[in-house]
């Protein structure tokens, strides 16, 4: 049962890991520029980004959840 909670982990942090790396940055400089502009002129990132948000917070709860199960096993 632990070993089959910790692989449920371990998945759950390697996918929280990739969607908060394919997530685009929402820095202040000279990119908000750009980001303004193609979201004036129809840009498709905005679709993508809620959906890996929405992923990722879905993996940061389950991973803390299988932490905290992990606690009690042991």
């Amino acid at each position: 049962m632990r070993i089959f909670v910790l692989v449920l982990q371990i998945i759950s942090c390697v996918g929280l890991i990739a969607t908060v790396l394919l997530q685009s940055g929402s820095s202040a400089g000279l990119g908000s520029i750009a980001g303004g502009a193609e979201s004036l002129f129809g840009g498709s990132k905005k679709g993508l980004d809620e959906l890996l948000s929405k992923i990722s917070t879905g993996c940061a709860i389950g991973f803390l959840a299988l932490t905290l199960l992990l606690c009690i096993l042991s």
